[in-house]
Parts: C-alpha cells; sequence; structure tokens
C-alpha cells in the first residue's frame, strides 16, 4: 500500500520504532529532553537522598526505596502512597502540610521540567543494555567456566593421586615389603639375604657339568692335556663356590678358615621408631671440677699464675718413636682374625661378588656362542671335528646346552635382579636407605598432595557454584525491571505522538 493511499487515521497509528541503543540521541535530537540533562539530575539525586531518609512505614515504600536506583516512575508511585498515608495533613484548599509530601512533590516537579525523567529513564534503560545485564552474565560464564575447569582439575588430581599411591605400591611390591613403615621394612630386608646366598650357592652346585663342559672344551681347543694348570685358573670363583660355598673373604684368599671374624656392623637407624637420644648437659648451674688446679701466687720467673699439669717440666722430653718391624706387621696380618672386607663373605663382598658375576657372564657367552655354532653345523663336519674330542664334548648336544644355558641365566638374573641391587646397596650404604626411603615416601606425599589440590578445587567449584546461583536472581530481576522501564519509557513517548504504537527495538529484545 502506497503512502498517498493510506488513511490520515492509519498514518497516524504508524507504529515508531526507535533503537534502544540510540533512545536518548533521539530525545534529544526531537528537543524533548535537554542536551545537559545531567547537571539537573544530580539535583535531583541529592533531593531524593534526602526524602528517603524520612519514609513512613508502610511495606510497598519501603521495597521502592531499598535495594534498587529510583526513579521517576518510583517517585511518581510513592507520591501516590503519601496521598494515602499523609492525608490527615490535607488543608481545605488541596495543599499539604507534610513536609515528606512536598519534598516528594518537589522532587517531581523538578523530574517533570524539561522531561527530566525522560532523558534519566532512557540513560538508565541503556545502561542495564549495554553494561548491567551484559556483566551479570559473563560473571555467570565465568562461573560455569571455573566449574567446568575445577571438574576436570578434580579429575586429573583423582588420577594423578591414584597413579602416585599405585606407583608406591608396585615399587614396594617389587622391593617386597608392605610399606607401613618403610625404612624398618627396607632395613630388615637384608637379614633375607642369607637364605638369597644359600639358593644362589645350590644353584651355582647345579651347574658343575656345565662348568666341565666349558674347561673340556677350551682345554680341546688349545690342544692341551687335563692335567694343565690352565683348568685352575678358568672360573675360579664359581669352582670355589662349588666346593666350598660362600665362605668369608679371609678363607678365600688364604686358604684357610679364620680363628674369629670380626664382623663390620652397618649402622641403620629406624628415625620412624627412635628419636636421636638428646645430650643431657645435667645442672649446670654447679660448677665443673675439670681437676686443674690455680696457683694463687707468681712463681719468681715473673710470671702470673700458671696451670698446674700435675707433672715436672723440667724433664727432657723423649721424641723417640718405636717402630715395629715387618714381622710384627705379618703376625697382626695371618693372626688368623678376619677384619674388614675379608670378615665379608664372597657374595657380600663387591669385589668377589663382580668376579663371580663376570665368570657367569663368561659362561654364558661361551654357551650362547657354541649355540649359534651347533646350530650352523653339519653332521659330517661335527663328526670330523669332534671325533677325537673328550666323550663330555661328544655327548652334549644342542638341546643340553639350551639348558645349560637357562641355569646359567637362571642365577645371573637372580643375582642382578633390580631387588638384589638394591640390597646390596641398602647393605653397604645407609645413605642410601634414607635416599630410598624418601624417594618411596615421595610417592605417597605426591599423592597426598594431589588429594589437597583436589579438595581446595572441589571447594572452589562449590564456591563458583554459589556465586552463580546468587547471580541468577540478581540477572532476572535486572532484566524484569529493564523491561518494565522499557514498557513506561514507550508509553510516555507515545503520548507525545497522539498515541502512536511506540516500539524500542535492537539489543534490549536480545536481553
Amino acid at each position: 500500500m502506497q503512502k498517498g493511499d493510506m488513511s490520515r487515521e492509519q498514518i497516524e497509528n504508524l507504529p515508531i520504532d526507535i533503537s534502544s541503543n540510540k533512545l536518548l540521541d533521539w530525545l534529544i535530537d526531537r528537543r524533548h529532553v535537554d542536551l545537559k540533562w545531567q547537571t539537573a539530575a544530580l539535583g535531583v539525586r541529592e533531593k531524593i537522598n534526602n526524602a528517603i531518609q524520612d519514609m513512613p512505614a508502610v511495606d510497598e515504600i519501603t521495597q521502592l526505596v531499598s535495594g534498587t536506583y529510583i526513579n521517576y516512575f518510583h517517585c511518581r508511585r510513592i507520591v501516590e502512597l503519601l496521598k494515602e498515608t499523609e492525608a490527615g495533613t490535607k488543608n481545605i484548599f488541596g495543599y499539604y502540610s507534610s513536609t515528606r509530601m512536598k519534598d516528594w512533590q518537589e522532587i517531581m516537579k523538578l523530574y517533570e521540567k524539561d522531561n527530566l525523567y525522560l532523558a534519566e529513564a532512557a540513560d538508565m534503560l541503556i545502561r542495564n543494555v549495554n553494561y548491567e545485564v551484559p556483566a551479570l552474565k559473563k560473571q555467570i560464564t565465568k562461573c560455569q567456566q571455573t566449574q567446568t575447569e575445577c571438574e576436570r582439575k578434580e579429575r586429573d588430581y583423582v588420577v594423578n593421586g591414584n597413579e602416585q599411591r599405585e606407583q608406591y605400591h608396585t615399587l614396594c611390591k617389587q622391593y617386597g615389603i608392605k610399606g607401613e613403615k618403610v625404612k624398618s621394612e627396607l632395613i630388615n630386608l637384608v637379614k633375607d639375604l642369607s637364605s638369597v646366598y644359600e639358593d644362589i650357592v645350590k644353584k651355582t652346585q647345579n651347574i658343575v657339568n656345565t662348568c666341565d663342559f666349558y674347561q673340556a672344551f677350551v682345554q680341546f681347543s688349545i690342544g692341551g692335556t687335563d692335567d694343565s694348570e690352565e683348568n685352575e685358573k678358568r672360573l675360579p670363583l664359581i669352582q670355589y663356590l662349588q666346593e666350598l660355598g660362600n665362605t668369608t673373604v679371609y678363607q678365600w684368599r688364604t686358604g684357610t678358615a679364620p680363628s674369629q671374624v670380626v664382623e663390620t656392623l652397618l649402622l641403620l637407624d629406624d628415625e620412624e621408631e627412635t628419636k636421636e637420644d638428646q645430650i643431657d648437659w645435667g645442672d649446670l648451674g654447679e660448677e665443673i671440677d675439670f681437676g686443674i688446679s690455680v696457683e694463687g701466687n707468681a712463681d719468681q720467673t715473673g710470671h702470673g699464675d700458671g696451670i698446674d699439669f700435675g707433672e715436672d717440666t723440667t724433664d727432657e722430653i723423649n721424641f723417640d718413636v718405636t717402630v715395629e718391624s715387618d714381622e710384627t706387621f705379618e703376625a697382626l696380618k695371618d693372626d688368623g682374625i678376619a677384619r674388614g672386607t675379608d670378615s665379608l663373605s664372597l657374595l657380600d663382598n663387591p669385589a668377589t661378588r663382580n668376579s663371580f658375576i663376570d665368570e657367569l657372564l663368561e659362561l654364558d657367552g661361551f654357551l650362547s656362542q657354541r649355540l649359534n655354532e651347533m646350530k650352523g653345523e653339519s653332521d659330517v663336519l661335527s663328526v670330523n671335528q669332534f671325533q677325537n674330542a673328550p666323550t663330555i664334548l661328544q655327548l652334549v648336544d644342542r638341546e643340553r646346552v639350551v639348558g645349560m644355558r637357562k641355569e646359567v641365566k637362571d642365577i645371573l638374573n637372580q643375582l642382578t635382579s633390580n631387588k638384589m641391587k638394591q640390597l646390596f646397596q641398602i647393605k653397604s650404604s645407609p645413605k642410601y636407605v634414607d635416599k630410598l626411603t624418601q624417594s618411596l615416601k615421595q610417592k605417597l606425599d605426591q599423592a597426598e598432595k594431589m588429594i589437597a589440590s583436589q579438595q581446595a578445587v572441589k571447594e572452589r567449584r562449590f564456591a563458583s557454584l554459589e556465586e552463580q546461583k546468587s547471580l541468577e536472581p540478581k540477572i532476572s530481576v535486572l532484566i524484569m525491571r529493564t523491561k518494565q522501564l522499557q514498557k513506561q519509557i514507550e508509553s510516555e513517548i507515545s503520548e507525545r505522538y497522539k498515541n502512536r504504537p511506540v516500539n524500542l527495538v535492537g539489543a534490549i529484545n536480545k536481553m
């Protein structure tokens, strides 16, 4: 329908659409409000602050003046309520003698002058739409993000805490301890070494045939005789353990058993069960007698009081030092008493234990090489090569060599396992015990820290949730009051345009 085809009534009923963000500019451009309205608004705000100090005890009035920014429409409602409460102060001319009524009527007049109330209401609506409501929504969104992040962190802390605790129990299981009193249990593990050594010696005695096979093969390869002294130089520790067992280093070194063994005691203090002894100084108030007498008079040489050491200093000091002969040291050396490293067993002493491991590796290397050779040998070549070999070499087949190597590897694995390495370290170094204990406890400490962090994050999540719950009613009330203010402004503008429909559009409809 063209504009010329519309009736005057239809034209007058066309709606006026105003962007909510441009509302104040629209009112200023059309001269509905003054450009410097803010200066006048400050005076009105001051009078409102003074007027609300003396208000009647009416629930609706109390609700209007508390917890909200009072605008013109609130003032108009307050005046209506005061007409009821202050009706007794009205004179025959229709005027009120009540100070309350006069104050609020004056505020209404100041608001209505130059449509000040319309400018303030428009400014309040724009501020709510563009700042107040988005700020609250942003706070709620931030609270929701915080809750999501806290939930993720809670899961991570639980997982990490369980991992640390699982690692702790796994390590304790590897070391063969329960993990209740770590240091005590680690120290007690050393007591089990003797039974482990016995088991290793028994397994070593079971590989006598393997050692004989190795000795025979080497002897045949170099063309020696069975009586060659070279046999005694090969695998000496393995042969010794097979014959005499895990004796002291002294017996291994000298060939005779010691008459006495002076064991080297390893001091492993359990800090979890005992505390360091405190030094008792006693009562320091009494005089301490060090056994030194102080003469009261100076001697004839002119010196001051001297200290009597109880000996005649005039005698000549003899600096002659008596040096023991080599025979004395040799006698002390061979007195039959095992001291220091000599008192340790062969498997306890790191030097002999490493030599034993080297011999086992030598034996394992030989068997491995022999398996490779037997795998590639043809029957004819094998018969020709070993037709003059000792019987032990001719009767051992590849399957038997595989079994021999398995027995040797079993001893090696047992002796070089992580648990055994830890036991050797524990027995040889108290500092290592402390370090290992601290390392294990650190796993538990980390798990406890994860639990504490999880609890802190959980509390933060609950705090954020409570904040969100407190903000949601505020934003609902603010949106409701903004919508109400929108209708009031639309109604006021509509009156100035012969009640034409007025619509505030834009961001206000997207809240």
